[in-house]
C-alpha cells in the first residue's frame, strides 16, 4: 500500500502492482473464489489509489501544471468510469457471463489511464514541482491510502474538501467489513 519515495514513484509502483494483478486475472482459466480474491485485491488497490490521487495529486496538478484544471477533470472522469465498473464487478458473481467483459473493460480503462498519467501527467508534474514538493505529496498520498475506502463508492464526492472529509469515514467502515468477511486477506 505504501512504498516510499516521491508522489510519482509511489503512484508508479501502484501501477505496476495493478499490472501484475491484471496479468494474474488474465491467466486464470475461469471464475470461482480464486478470481473473486484477485478481483477484490485489484478493487482495494484501485480504490485506495484513486482516492489518494483525488485528494492530493489532482489538486497539485490544478495548482502547478498549465491546463491543470482540464487535466484533473479528465482524470477524475476516468476514475468515475473505473469505479462504476468496480461496483458492477462487486455485485457480479465470478461465474456470471458478464464478468469477463466487465474485467476486459476494466483492464482497458485502467491501462489507458495509467499510460496517460505516466506518459503525460507525471512528466508535467515533475517539471512543475520541486523534489521537496513531490516528496511531501508522496507522504500525503501514502497517508490517504492508509485511510481510504477499500470498496467502490461511485456516488461519493471526488474533489476536495468533501472527499477529504468523507473518505476516511467510508474507509473505516469498509475496513471493518473487510475484517469481518476476510475480504482482501488472500
Amino acid at each position: 500500500m505504501g512504498h516510499g519515495g516521491d508522489a510519482i514513484a509511489e503512484l508508479m509502483t501502484d501501477h505496476r502492482e495493478v499490472d501484475e494483478m491484471f496479468a494474474r486475472i488474465q491467466a486464470m482459466p475461469g471464475g470461482g473464489q480464486e478470481l473473486r480474491d484477485v478481483v477484490d485485491e485489484v478493487t482495494i488497490e484501485l480504490v485506495r489509489h484513486s482516492i489518494a490521487e483525488e485528494e492530493y495529486l489532482y489538486p497539485a496538478v490544478r495548482k502547478h501544471v498549465e491546463g491543470g484544471d482540464e487535466i484533473a477533470d479528465r482524470e477524475i472522469a476516468d476514475h468515475g468510469r473505473v469505479e462504476r465498473l468496480l461496483k458492477d464487478l462487486e455485485k457480479t458473481d465470478t461465474d456470471d457471463p458478464r464478468t469477463g467483459p466487465l474485467l476486459q473493460q476494466l483492464v482497458q480503462e485502467v491501462t489507458a489511464h495509467i499510460q496517460d498519467e505516466e506518459q503525460n501527467l507525471f512528466p508535467m508534474l515533475r517539471q512543475a514541482c520541486t523534489a521537496d514538493a513531490l516528496n511531501d505529496l508522496g507522504d500525503k498520498i501514502r497517508r490517504a491510502k492508509s485511510m481510504a475506502p477499500t470498496r467502490p463508492h461511485p456516488s461519493a464526492p471526488n474533489t476536495p474538501p468533501a472527499n477529504k472529509i468523507l473518505a476516511p469515514g467510508a474507509g473505516l467502515v469498509d475496513r471493518a467489513r473487510d475484517l469481518i468477511t476476510g475480504r482482501g486477506k488472500s
